[in-house]
């Protein structure tokens, strides 16, 4: 049976600034840094060991990725990086302070932009000082002007299939460091989670939840490692 590690990346400064961040690229705090080795850690003791290691393009998740593989004298681990790992993106909201939208468009509105399942907010605009048609990293990517989570997970789940599926089906235990979204997606496709309850899952930040996976890669188990940090986890399937 194999097993599957998501981890959320540690708190990054957009985090800390209360901002939406999406596909900016937002570092990682000391805190975040500190989550991270904390995952790792977990991970040891705990007595994991992935053998392969996939991570989005964006520099929170990476970074949090390398300081848990260190923790875990697992540096030397094959890593894959791709975008359709990342966060959702947040259209014309990214940038801006979580309170000061809520104050100017209605707590309500703000609340159907964040958590609603097929609602996206604002496409972001042309000019907009948060866009990536000069990042290289995106060079011939689709990248979307806004997502909901279900335009996130429909974006998540070819990569699942294509490409993760494989590598656990091999029996290769396998650790994904990625973004509250882009793992709340693989979340609900792996524990098959109603469209109407997964967007009020919390997934907390650099803390390994730890999925034993059947021979149809449905969980059978999970666990958050950190039992001081962790949030609900949904019925097994």
């Amino acid at each position: 049976m194999p097993t599957l590690v998501l981890t959320r990346h540690g708190q990054s400064q957009w985090n800390l600034e209360n901002r939406f961040t999406g596909w900016w690229d937002a570092d990682l705090t000391p805190q975040g840094e500190a989550e991270a080795a904390r995952g790792g850690e977990c991970l040891v003791a705990a007595g994991v060991e992935p053998v392969r290691a996939f991570t989005s393009y964006q520099t929170r998740a990476i970074r949090t990725l390398w300081i848990s593989l260190l923790k875990m004298d697992r540096a030397w681990l094959p890593v894959e990086k791709h975008w359709r790992l990342n966060e959702r993106h947040y259209g014309g909201l990214t940038g801006l302070d979580k309170a000061e939208t809520a104050a100017k468009h209605g707590k309500d509105q703000v609340h159907i932009w964040r958590r609603s399942y097929d609602i996206p907010p604002p496409p972001m605009a042309a000019d907009s000082p948060f866009g990536l048609a000069g990042d290289p990293r995106y060079d011939g990517v689709p990248v979307p002007k806004a997502e909901s989570l279900k335009l996130t997970l429909e974006r998540v789940l070819p990569y699942w299939i294509s490409t993760i599926a494989p590598v656990l089906n091999a029996d290769e235990d396998t650790i994904i460091s990625a973004h509250g979204n882009s793992l709340r997606a693989l979340v609900k496709h792996l524990f098959n989670v109603p469209d109407e309850t997964i967007t009020s899952l919390e997934i907390p930040t650099g803390n390994p939840l730890v999925l034993e996976l059947d021979a149809e890669l449905k969980p059978i188990s999970a666990r958050y490692l950190d039992e001081d940090r962790a949030r609900d986890i949904p019925d097994l399937p």
